[in-house]
């Protein structure tokens, strides 16, 4: 279960800060999409803190 809540973390650690290069007009693709280009920052840091955060959440506990 660690292994897998870990992947998902980064997958979508890596899709958060991707959303967050679209927005910051990194690359281009696609031009025009109707929504605001802050509004990708924003979605994009948000999901990249959920997957920062599944990515601590997902390691074993120090308990016996």
């Amino acid at each position: 279960m660690h292994a897998l809540l870990r992947i998902v973390g980064v997958i979508t650690l890596v899709a958060g800060l991707g959303f967050m290069g679209q927005g910051f007009r990194y690359y281009g693709f696609p031009e025009d999409i109707g929504t605001r280009h802050t509004e990708w920052v924003y979605y994009g840091a948000a999901i990249a803190v959920v997957g920062f955060l599944l990515i601590i959440f997902s390691r074993p506990s120090e308990e016996p």
